[in-house]
């Protein structure tokens, strides 16, 4: 599959299983090579990621069940508890991260860029995930990411023995398709790209 062909066919599902079509180490290698492979501004490599699978995987989704718990009534909470225990029944989840130590060091660094690293940064580690997603979805993951951080990064951060100054940024969750994923509503390229020639 080329480029372009990847590109297009990277969608988010959401039936996701534990019968991937590959094996594991190909996926660490995918997150390996990719993360070293995307580009970063002034090439600060703050993008961080970490591959939880089989317990650890399931630890991610317990914990995120157990936050939203806290916050929501019962019966918002059954709805989201379900959708939870979907991510749950996955192969793995990938957390990204940002070493903030990192960003901050190229502010002192840089003071006239100061206010621009922490968006770089941000811009870096989604390209970092879309690079990621595209390659697990070429080989034939189903793979849909997800943002409950902040709420869960304490407990992340504790169970994975993460850094302090790693912050989670997102959740990537990949397995085997269960289904295809339904089609959306695409906005004309016409209303959103310019051409000047």
């Amino acid at each position: 599959m080329n480029f372009k062909d990847a590109v297009i066919n990277r969608r988010t599902n959401y039936a996701l299983g534990k019968n991937i079509p590959v094996l594991e180490t190909e996926v660490i290698a995918v997150v390996e090579r990719m993360t070293k492979e995307v580009p970063s501004p002034f090439n600060i490599q703050s993008q961080r990621a970490v591959v939880a699978m089989y317990e650890y995987h399931e630890n991610v989704w317990d914990i995120t069940i157990s936050k939203m718990q806290e916050i929501l009534d019962e019966e918002a909470f059954a709805k989201t508890k379900q959708k939870l225990e979907g991510f749950k029944a996955a192969y793995g989840t990938i957390l990204f991260f940002e070493e903030s130590d990192v960003v901050h060091g190229m502010q002192k660094k840089f003071p006239i860029y100061a206010d621009n690293f922490p968006v770089w940064a941000s811009q870096a580690n989604g390209m970092l995930q879309f690079a990621i997603w595209t390659a697990l979805a070429e080989m034939g993951l189903g793979v849909n990411i997800q943002h409950y951080n902040p709420l869960i990064n304490v407990d992340i951060i504790k169970a994975f023995d993460i850094p302090d100054s790693w912050e989670l940024v997102a959740q990537m969750v990949f397995g085997e398709k269960l289904s295809e994923p339904d089609k959306i509503d695409k906005i004309s390229t016409g209303k959103r790209v310019k051409v000047f020639r």
